[in-house]
C-alpha cells in the first residue's frame, strides 16, 4: 500500500524483481480487495513510466500469456489486462498472441461481474488486449477481426450487462484503423455473423444471448465507425479508413435481426 498511496515510486533495482513478481502474482488472487486494486496501479504505472524495463516485461508478459490456462477465471481474465499495458508499450511475442487466440473466442465464464471474486470481464479486458495487438504493427488485423467474430459467434446463456459490447466494439474499431486493410478485409469478418444471425432467424422464436451480445457490439461499432474512435497518443477520434464501407456493411448484417414495428 506504501507504493500505492505515494504515487508509485521507483524501488531499488535489486528489489524491483521481487516486488514486481508479487504484483503479478496478486493478480491472480480471488480476494479483489487485493487482485484489483493497488497492485494494478503499481504495476501499470512502473510499465508505462519504463521502472519496469523491456526485459522484464517480456518475462512478465510470458507470466501472463501462460495464465490463460489457468485453471482459476481471475487469474485467465486479469491476464489480458497486464498483457495490453506490454503490447500497448510496443513489446511482442508470437507465443503472446498464440495464448490469447487460443483463450479469447474459447472462454465460456463471461461474467462481469461477481460478488465474491469481483470485476472478471473477459470479454472486456480481452477486447482491450485485442484492440492493443491490432494495432501493433507486428500483428495481422484481419486476424484479429476474425477473433472478434469467433467470439460473438461462441455460444453463451451470458448476456453482456456490464458494457463488454462497448469494449469489444472499441477493440475491433481500434483494430480497423490499421491503414493496411482493404475494404474487403475491413469487412469480411462480418460474413460469419451474418451467417450466425441468419441461421438464428430460421424457426427461433427468441434471440440467442450470443447473437443479442452481437448485436449490442456491432450497434456501437457503427458509432464508433462513423464518429472515430479514441487512440492513445491520437489528438483526435481517428475513424477506420473504410468507414463508410463497414458502415454499409454493419447496416446490412443488422438488418437481418431488425424487428419492425
Amino acid at each position: 500500500m506504501y507504493l500505492y498511496e505515494n504515487d508509485c515510486p521507483a524501488p531499488a533495482a535489486a528489489e524491483l524483481p521481487a516486488l514486481a513478481a508479487e504484483l503479478a502474482e496478486a493478480l491472480r488472487h480471488p480476494d479483489p480487495n487485493i487482485r484489483d486494486g493497488a497492485p494494478y496501479v503499481v504495476l501499470r504505472t512502473w510499465i508505462q513510466r519504463d521502472v519496469i524495463d523491456k526485459p522484464m516485461r517480456t518475462r512478465l508478459g510470458t507470466v501472463m500469456a501462460d495464465r490463460f490456462d489457468d485453471p482459476e477465471i481471475q487469474a485467465r481474465t486479469f491476464a489480458p489486462l497486464v498483457l495490453d499495458m506490454i503490447v500497448g508499450r510496443g513489446d511482442f511475442d508470437p507465443t503472446w498472441l498464440a495464448a490469447f487466440r487460443r483463450w479469447f473466442p474459447a472462454e465460456t465464464d463471461l461474467r462481469g461481474y461477481d460478488r465474491e471474486l469481483g470485476w472478471l470481464h473477459a470479454v472486456a479486458h480481452g477486447a482491450d488486449l485485442l484492440g492493443a495487438f491490432g494495432l501493433h504493427p507486428e500483428v495481422d488485423p484481419k486476424e484479429m477481426l476474425d477473433l472478434a467474430a469467433e467470439r460473438l459467434v461462441a455460444p453463451t446463456d451470458e448476456i453482456f450487462a456490464q458494457q463488454e459490447d462497448d469494449r469489444l466494439a472499441q477493440g475491433i474499431a481500434r483494430t480497423l484503423t490499421r491503414p493496411e486493410l482493404s475494404e474487403a478485409e475491413a469487412t469480411g469478418w462480418l460474413d460469419a455473423i451474418e451467417t450466425d444471425f441468419a441461421a438464428g432467424r430460421r424457426g427461433v422464436p427468441t434471440v440467442a444471448a450470443h447473437t443479442s451480445n452481437a448485436m449490442r457490439t456491432l450497434r456501437m461499432l457503427y458509432l464508433l465507425a462513423d464518429t472515430g474512435v479514441r487512440i492513445d497518443g491520437a489528438p483526435a477520434p481517428v475513424h477506420p479508413p473504410h468507414a463508410e464501407g463497414l458502415k454499409r456493411r454493419l447496416t446490412e448484417v443488422l438488418a437481418l435481426v431488425f424487428q419492425g414495428a
